[in-house]
């Protein structure tokens, strides 16, 4: 079945208001993808950000994006399965939208390393074109890219006969662009410290549970390249680096050299600081559930986080544990 492209805009209520089609198979795969890119004006759209005194447009949605996602569609389809490729456009995402599955092996949670060609000539003729990344790094290149504008990565969702590829449009954290370029400028870094770094610097603080979720792998040894060399260049900074539960964040240096203005938060609180939080807590409200302390000391601090710092208070006999399960409360210590 050969290929037609149907490109749709839809409105906030999700009403139609455009159509793009390509359907007539007098063009070659590069003049298709050249098309889809100059034919969409909404590509070309900008966000206005605020760059100190002055005013910045972040395209909406960059060219290397949708000529690979454009790519991709053509080159990684089941030719064996009816059906139009469909891109579909919404005020706040794009959406690429394949008849059939993925290839046999590769899934939603593995896209970002799995690698199946499942029309191998077609990929190789697409790399030779240059109109995709070499095989397995195109969704490296999106995520490298989208984090460096500090937007959210590409998610795939995979339906009973089709698969959809969402790129969203707005920006998640115009203080993580800063930090991602402060970061390049100073430093030549590579392309998983890059995106590695850009999930750092959006959540402000996450945990290396989160981390190896997020980058799809297997668990904190495959971790290590990607996160290792970031915690040695002295970009990023942890208090405790043998478990995959410990939280890492950006250095203050560098927030403080690329004019970081985000709001202060809880989630970046020094683990010896936390502690002391805790103490004063129970002090001033006796014996408390987690759940409690938690509320009251600021809930953007997670549970996760909030457990292993009670648990070292426990360690030291500066908190006490009474109850189990739902009744379970911490005090303080008598000594106290």
């Amino acid at each position: 079945h050969s290929p037609i492209i149907q490109c749709i805009k839809y409105d906030a209520g999700g009403e139609k208001v455009q159509k793009y089609l390509w359907d007539d198979y007098t063009m070659n795969p590069i003049e298709v993808i050249e098309s889809v890119w100059e034919r969409v004006p909404d590509w070309k759209e900008t966000n206005e950000i605020s760059d100190g005194l002055c005013r910045r447009n972040i395209i909406a949605y960059d060219e290397r994006v949708i000529r690979e996602l454009c790519a991709n569609s053509l080159v990684h389809r089941s030719y064996a399965v009816a059906g139009d490729i469909f891109i579909n456009i919404h005020p706040d995402r794009v959406e690429f939208v394949n008849p059939g599955q993925l290839p046999l092996g590769v899934t939603a949670n593995n896209i970002l390393h799995k690698s199946v060609k499942r029309n191998e000539r077609m990929a190789n003729l697409f790399y030779a074109l240059h109109l995709m990344e070499r095989e397995g790094s195109g969704y490296d290149k999106m995520y490298e890219v989208q984090l460096t504008f500090g937007k959210q990565v590409p998610h795939v969702v995979e339906g009973d006969d089709y698969v959809v590829a969402v790129v969203e449009r707005r920006i998640v954290s115009q203080e993580a662009i800063k930090v991602m370029q402060t970061a390049s400028q100073n430093i030549p870094l590579k392309q998983k410290q890059l995106i590695c770094l850009g999930m750092i610097a959006q959540a402000g603080s996450i945990s290396g549970s989160e981390l190896i979720r997020q980058l799809e792998l297997k668990d904190n040894v495959a971790l290590r390249p990607w996160l290792r060399p970031l915690i040695d260049m002295g970009l990023v900074e942890t208090n405790d680096g043998k478990t995959k539960s410990v939280e890492y964040r950006v250095v203050p240096q560098l927030l403080r050299d690329s004019n970081f203005k985000g709001k202060t938060t809880l989630r970046r609180i020094e683990p010896h600081r936390l502690r002391e939080l805790i103490l004063e807590d129970l002090k001033l409200y006796g014996p408390s559930s987690i759940k409690d302390i938690n509320t009251r000391i600021g809930e953007e601090i997670s549970r996760r986080t909030l457990s292993r710092a009670i648990k070292d208070l426990i360690d030291t006999n500066d908190v006490l544990s009474s109850g189990y399960g739902k009744t379970l409360r911490y005090e303080l210590s008598r000594q106290d």
